[in-house]
């Protein structure tokens, strides 16, 4: 295992801004910059760039997509789906390598071959801008793995997911493994959002693990509700985010049925095309599609009681949840399966076993109420996503460039 790095004192900000700016390349993984602003900048690498494009400690910023499809892309531009302009400013720049697939291969000497073409576009629109031995921070376990990077100064894996435990990806399941290995291999470093993620990269190079968080300016005075939300009966129980199968189905059920005179409102997309006919017979449950995120705000702070009700598996127990975040920056009761992320986040969650009723935890938590405003604000400054991301740039920042001992 390799040096870690822990929470920072309250004043670094202050006291961390380089003399000398340091150029940086950061990359997507399966999702672009269009993706990312048009989702509003929410999500844990849309917030670190962010904070990239923002920062005084860095100079020239190279930011890059994956790999598209170069067919794709012609058929998107002819049916007149532009992506969003970048407007990083003159010393910051983004670039899209092409490619005919769309999807990456499987097999390890293919993605070898592939890694190694995207590390070479990266290296000339570096060169082309005048990046000089640039920090990479990357959330392409790919661009981690199979990147030689040889270029650049130290490289550093964010991850923000287990790659290995989701059920879309499965087929890459064993490519993920291997990328994750040539990481240990090679010493880069590494920041998760969960110390399982770390146990399953095992990385030799520096390590942090640095939860998800809020972004003040949205939280410290939340908005007004939707509309159509003001309306709904109370308890209004809200949950918020992917509707796919990491969803306790019977746990919806069965708060839809102990509060029969109130909402269980789902807000997100639907991932799983079988929970909409797997919650028919519960006339309570709302299914709603995803809101923008100025109405999110408002939303959860309106909501009686806030809840994650997700099942128990390899996924679940990775993940640093940041709709919990959110809930408790909007001052409200939560309630939660007790995993093990969870019971970092904060003690105020009413934590759910997997023997315990999850509508006794949603009785329990309206018992106790909304957050009183002063904690409330506490919970924000002490989550918010510019101390996550200093304890990020300290780990990618640092000086030096480990030796690649693959």
């Amino acid at each position: 295992m390799g040096s870690t790095v822990g929470p920072l004192h309250a004043d670094a900000p202050a006291r961390a801004v380089a003399a000398h700016p340091h150029d940086v390349v950061f990359t997507f993984y399966r999702e672009t910059w269009t993706d990312a602003r048009r989702r509003g900048m929410y999500m844990a690498g849309d917030r670190l760039l962010a904070t990239l494009l923002d920062t005084p400690r860095v100079g020239r910023l190279l930011v890059a997509n994956p790999w598209r499809s170069t067919p794709i892309r012609w058929a998107r531009a002819l049916a007149g789906q532009r992506p969003t302009p970048f407007d990083g400013g003159p010393r910051r720049a983004l670039v899209e390598p092409r490619r005919l697939r769309r999807r990456d291969p499987t097999a390890i000497p293919a993605l070898e071959r592939l890694y190694a073409a995207y590390d070479r576009a990266l290296e000339r629109a570096a060169a082309d801008r005048g990046l000089v031995r640039p920090a990479v921070i990357t959330t392409n376990p790919f661009v981690a793995g199979f990147a030689p990077l040889d270029w650049a100064g130290p490289v550093t894996f964010y991850a923000w997911d287990d790659w290995t435990s989701g059920v879309p990806v499965r087929r890459w399941w064993p490519a993920y493994e291997e990328a994750y290995a040539r990481v240990r291999a090679s010493g880069r470093r590494v920041v998760a959002v969960s110390q399982p993620i770390v146990d399953r990269i095992r990385p030799t190079g520096t390590t942090a693990v640095v939860p998800n968080g809020v972004a003040p300016d949205e939280w410290r005075v939340p908005g007004d509700p939707p509309g159509w939300f003001a309306d709904l009966p109370r308890p209004r129980i809200v949950y918020v985010g992917v509707l796919d199968d990491r969803l306790d189905v019977d746990a919806v059920r069965e708060m839809a049925a102990r509060f029969p005179g109130g909402t269980v409102a789902l807000v997100g997309p639907v991932g799983d095309r079988s929970l909409p006919n797997r919650l028919s017979g519960a006339p309570n449950v709302r299914l709603v599609p995803p809101v923008d995120r100025s109405e999110v705000t408002g939303l959860v702070h309106a909501a009686d009681v806030c809840v994650m009700p997700h099942r128990r598996n390899r996924l679940t127990a990775a993940m640093s949840p940041l709709k919990l975040y959110e809930y408790l920056a909007g001052g409200r009761p939560v309630v939660a399966t007790d995993l093990p992320p969870v019971r970092a986040v904060d003690p105020r969650i009413v934590r759910v076993s997997e023997r315990d009723s999850f509508a006794d935890g949603v009785e329990e938590a309206l018992g106790r109420g909304p957050l009183p405003e002063v904690e409330r604000r506490a919970f924000v400054d002490a989550n918010s996503w510019p101390r996550r991301h200093e304890q990020i740039l300290a780990v990618a920042l640092a000086p030096g460039r480990e030796p690649d001992r693959r």
